[in-house]
């Protein structure tokens, strides 16, 4: 892990390398870096190496209790608001969560929906405009796929199938039943705004009794993350708050969330200022990783890398 006293170093998780051009600085500023073996590919799969855990990952509980204080014991299920567009082979998912509802929005919207869940022995939770809940009274939940596994694809591709994940496929189709006739639908079309017309069903689980990661804290945007480093009782905080000159070794810089220009315009002096204080280790969510160290910058005759 190229660790300083078993903590990793300065760490920076940036978007997939893919997305940017090969003359890009990111690509030059990695010419004089060390290429070592891949590691984690995307969102979820990286939170699971930077925070390990057995079994699925219980996204569900860790955001309730961050922003709710109260997931205890109960399972829960994530249910964001999500947009599905059909086509004629089906229907894909376009967005979950981030689709500009205000509180007010997710309430009205939610309300309608509180007797399709309520018949199905199911609670739905507003925890907040992007995130939704439902406490589930059973421990047979299946395995969703996160929204992050299923942007773009076939909608049916990512249902449960079989006896069990019909209760499942009918719920959902009910909400969608719902929500496509729901006014404020409307007022969104008639503003250019995509609808919210399902939600997405995923992270199921109970809340883990303890979490565990080698990193002293995490500077990040991301609600799940900010759960994970909750439970496993590190610091997290957020981009606008942090220090970035001033971090050090056991650091996570949580940036692959952003768009690859703003890598490029905002971010990489930053990743290159730290990298002359310290070894920094820069992991792509494409899973290729580089180590570069303070002396690195002598190896003028390094060719480009890819």
């Amino acid at each position: 892990m190229s660790a300083v006293d078993g903590r990793p170093p300065l760490t920076w998780w940036l978007p997939s390398l893919q997305r940017f051009d090969i003359r890009s600085p990111v690509r030059a500023w990695l010419r004089r870096a060390d290429r070592l073996a891949d590691g984690a590919v995307g969102y979820i799969d990286g939170l699971r190496a930077a925070f390990p855990l057995e079994g699925e990952l219980p996204a569900a509980a860790l955001t309730r209790e961050l922003l709710a204080g109260d997931a205890g014991t109960d399972v829960w299920l994530s249910a964001d608001p999500a947009w599905i567009q059909p086509d004629i082979n089906g229907a894909r998912l376009l967005a979950c969560g981030r689709l500009g509802l205000t509180m007010d929005d997710a309430l009205a919207l939610a309300e309608a929906l509180y007797p399709t869940f309520a018949e199905v022995g199911m609670a739905l939770e507003v925890t907040s405009p992007d995130r939704w809940h439902v406490r589930v009274d059973a421990d047979d939940v299946p395995a969703f796929a996160a929204p992050e596994q299923a942007l773009g694809e076939d909608l049916y591709m990512h249902l449960p199938q079989g006896p069990q994940g019909r209760r499942w496929r009918a719920l959902i189709t009910e909400v969608q039943v719902v929500l496509h006739q729901h006014p404020l639908n409307e007022q969104r079309r008639e503003r250019g705004m995509p609808p919210v017309n399902s939600l997405w069903l995923w992270g199921g689980g109970v809340l883990p009794p303890r979490v565990r990661t080698s990193f002293e804290g995490v500077v990040t945007d991301d609600v799940l993350m900010r759960a994970l480093a909750q439970r496993a009782g590190v610091s997290a905080m957020a981009w606008k708050d942090a220090d970035v000159e001033r971090l050090q070794t056991g650091w996570l810089m949580d940036l692959q969330g952003l768009p690859w220009q703003d890598i490029e315009t905002n971010w990489l002096s930053r990743i290159e200022a730290s990298g002359r204080r310290q070894p920094v280790k820069v992991h792509f969510a494409s899973g290729e990783i580089w180590l570069r160290k303070p002396w690195h910058q002598l190896r003028f005759w390094r060719g480009s890398a890819t």
